[in-house]
C-alpha cells in the first residue's frame, strides 16, 4: 500500500500543458516519470523506476523512492520544490 510522503516534491512545468506536478507518494512519482518525465531514457530515469518497483514491492522505504524521484529530476534538469 503507497504511503503519502510527509514532504511532496512539486516538478515544475513537466505537465500536459507545462503545469507543475505534485508528487506525494511513490505510485504518484512512477506515473509522473512515466507520463510525464522530459526524457524517454536516462540512466536517471530507469534507476528512479527500479527503486520506485521496490518500494511498490515493499523492498525499499518510500523515502527511498521519493530521493530516486528527486535524483532523476536534477539528472534531467527538472526544476523542483522538494
Amino acid at each position: 500500500m503507497t504511503q503519502t510522503w510527509s514532504k511532496p516534491v512539486i516538478l515544475h512545468g513537466i505537465g500536459e500543458e507545462g503545469e507543475d506536478v505534485v508528487v506525494d507518494c511513490s505510485l504518484g512519482a512512477s506515473w509522473a516519470l512515466i507520463e510525464d518525465w522530459p526524457e524517454e531514457e536516462s540512466e536517471a530515469l530507469d534507476k528512479a523506476l527500479l527503486v520506485l518497483g521496490a518500494v511498490a514491492q515493499g523492498k525499499a522505504k518510500e523515502e527511498d523512492g521519493r530521493k530516486a524521484l528527486i535524483s532523476a529530476a536534477l539528472a534531467a534538469g527538472v526544476k523542483i520544490t522538494a
